[in-house]
């Protein structure tokens, strides 16, 4: 079954990384700028690499426009 995880988007930092949260969610600095999907392209691989999957079996289901996303790893 997916697990579906809540991710707080920081586009343009200076490094790429996924902060995990005390509460379960994460918060994922990626430096692509929120462009053309850039910054959302870039988390997918972030979170791809952290769970051990494939980049395709990483969808964001809400938040395309908002820095606050849900993604679906499965």
């Amino acid at each position: 079954m997916p697990q579906r995880i809540l991710v707080k988007v920081v586009p343009r930092a200076s490094r790429n990384e996924l902060l995990p949260q005390p509460d379960g969610s994460y918060v994922a600095r990626v430096t692509a700028p929120p462009v053309e999907g850039e910054a959302n392209r870039a988390v997918i691989r972030l979170l791809a690499e952290h769970f051990g999957v494939a980049p395709s079996r990483v969808r964001l289901v809400s938040g395309t426009t908002h820095r606050q996303k849900v993604f679906e790893i499965g």
